[in-house]
């Protein structure tokens, strides 16, 4: 689209012409046609839009449909055709610029001279202005000379000396046909399709956007599953360590009746338990009575489930009982839980 609309009025015209005279437009035309045929009579003369410009050369040819306007085609002879270059800026106005400047171009005065400009192409900051220009007397003889035979200038264009269509307009702004309601009715349409076309583009792109978030929001939240589900199989993987941590703890340590039945057979039966404790880090604890308390650390050497054992405080004798008070401390054998048992005979 900003290619179209970047390309020189000429150049333009020149696509205009070779559309018109190529085969693609007839078959559009009978298409067209078709379609126009089915519809309701008065839709059809609302959406008509008049029979179609002919053109024709200088001089008129002797027989032309006088009921179809008509483009007139000049020869190179009859205008002025001169590239000038002028600055970028000045094509923003570059009717009223060439009104004042005018003479410099042609031999004529300003007064007498009737022209039309386009710019052909831009470089840097210069343009290449094709400017077309014709005395105002011809041009009135041409004017009376149509007039006469009845034809309904549409539009007034010229060749240059290669033969080319030049693709610009000297009929003046006043004798210019006003556009038809049809005309205005298509003008509208079209404008009405295009602003459905923007429309659509930007509903598309929105949608899009639209979409784009709801999947960027999906895969926040499909991350944040991700991390939750990483997170609870960490924490599920510590668990089941701690757990056989703890298993293999309480099968490698002997069990509470292992324990009493091997301090009763080593500390003797002269020697009476009154409180026993034991901790998770295999700290054990024995509180209680003796005969002979002071042999207690060699028989708890008979234990194969105690090492490190040793007092607590002092012995002290128990006046009513009249056996000595003590407290053992020691630690529990830990054993492997994978360790391999003695073979049996």
């Amino acid at each position: 689209m900003n290619k179209l609309i970047a390309m020189p009025v000429a150049q333009l015209r020149q696509v205009s012409l070779r559309w018109q005279a190529s085969q693609a437009r007839r078959w559009l035309h009978l298409w067209l046609a078709e379609l126009h045929g089915v519809l309701p009579y008065a839709l059809r003369a609302r959406l008509a839009s008049g029979p179609a410009v002919q053109t024709l050369p200088w001089p008129l040819p002797q027989d032309f449909d006088g009921d179809r306007p008509v483009q007139l085609l000049l020869p190179g002879h009859e205008v002025l055709a001169p590239r000038i270059t002028l600055p970028v800026a000045a094509t923003r106005d570059l009717q009223r610029v060439l009104a004042f400047e005018i003479d410099k171009y042609t031999p004529l005065p300003a007064d007498q001279v009737h022209f039309t400009a386009c710019v052909e192409r831009q470089t840097g900051g210069t343009a290449s202005v094709r400017l077309v220009a014709i005395c105002r007397e011809r041009l009135g003889q041409i004017l009376d000379a149509c007039q006469t035979r009845g034809v309904r200038l549409q539009a007034i264009d010229a060749l240059d000396s290669d033969g080319k269509v030049l693709g610009v307009d000297l009929l003046p702004a006043d004798l210019r046909p006003a556009p038809s309601t049809a005309m205005r009715l298509n003008r509208r349409l079209a404008m009405l399709a295009l602003a459905l076309l923007v429309g659509v583009m930007a509903m598309a792109l929105h949608s899009r956007e639209a979409t784009v978030a709801a999947m960027r929001a999906d895969v926040a939240e499909q991350r944040q599953q991700a991390q939750a589900l990483e997170a609870l199989r960490r924490e599920l993987t510590d668990t089941q360590g701690a757990a056989r941590y703890l298993a293999g703890l309480k099968t490698a340590r002997p069990t509470l009746s292992l324990l009493i039945t091997e301090l009763g057979q080593c500390l003797g039966a002269d020697t009476w338990l009154e409180q026993m404790e034991v901790r998770d880090s295999g700290e054990l604890t024995l509180s209680g009575q003796s005969r002979h308390a002071s042999a207690l650390i060699t028989r708890a050497h008979d234990c194969p489930s105690l090492h490190d054992t040793r007092f607590q405080g002092i012995i002290q004798p128990d006046t009513e009982t009249g056996l000595d008070r003590f407290t053992l401390a020691a630690r529990l054998t830990q054993e492997a839980a994978d360790a391999p048992k003695p073979d049996r005979p």
